[in-house]
């Protein structure tokens, strides 16, 4: 009998550990289906900068505070990506990921994303006032890897610092598929850190939805 029981209780120990036994907190509403039609497919535009860009980014004088205005006037989550020419990585993320109609339209619908150069020479206004060219705002911010996503907390007004790591909620860089790509967006939208910082336990419940419903499909 000890046998017996002593496995189950380290397995279940392990489980508590890893946080795999606590139930997975979400939003009460407002949730999008983890998956949609990829289709008709959603086209970026090389620019002479050699980077892509999403027609809908935002287009503005850069100045990331009247920025963010701008977005909560119209109800959405404000973002900073930043890019750079060369990189493949983002190049994926656009011609994949983003060119996925049911991502693409959700970004769109609910973000305000300004796009960066890592290396470029465009005047920004950091949210303290202090202006900078692309390259050294990238510097300032930390950013060593492209693309790199920027969420921003709901309302920074209501925050202490005046830029910087404190204003943010969560950071994704690197390439992520389309999956990682949108739970990430629709965690921030839906505020689900307010309840659990925990992303990964998030992601991994709509890997399991989204599992559910690709095997129903396949299945009928």
């Amino acid at each position: 009998m000890r046998l017996t029981i002593l496995p189950a209780l380290l397995g279940a120990l392990t489980l508590i550990a890893v946080g795999l036994l606590q139930p997975p907190v979400r939003a009460a509403d407002g949730l999008p289906p983890p998956i949609g039609p990829s289709e008709p497919l959603a086209k970026a535009e090389q620019g002479d900068d050699g980077i892509y860009h999403q027609p809908w980014f935002v287009h503005s004088f850069l100045d990331l505070k009247e920025d963010f205005e701008a977005a909560k006037s119209q109800g959405k989550r404000f973002a900073v990506i930043f890019e750079q020419r060369g990189c493949s990585y983002c190049v994926k993320m656009h011609k994949e990921v983003l060119a996925q109609r049911y991502i693409n339209d959700y970004v769109r619908e609910n973000f305000a994303v300004v796009q960066l150069n890592m290396w470029g020479s465009r005047e920004v206004t950091d949210f303290d006032g202090k202006t900078m060219p692309e390259k050294e705002l990238a510097e300032r911010w930390g950013v060593m890897f492209t693309p790199t996503v920027v969420f921003m907390k709901e309302d920074v007004a209501a925050q202490e610092a005046k830029w910087g790591q404190p204003l943010e909620v969560m950071r994704m860089s690197l390439g992520v598929g389309p999956g990682t790509f949108y739970d990430m967006f629709v965690w921030v939208r839906a505020k689900v850190y307010e309840t659990d910082r925990n992303f990964q336990r998030f992601h991994l419940m709509r890997f399991d939805e989204r599992k559910a419903l690709q095997e129903g499909s396949a299945g009928q």
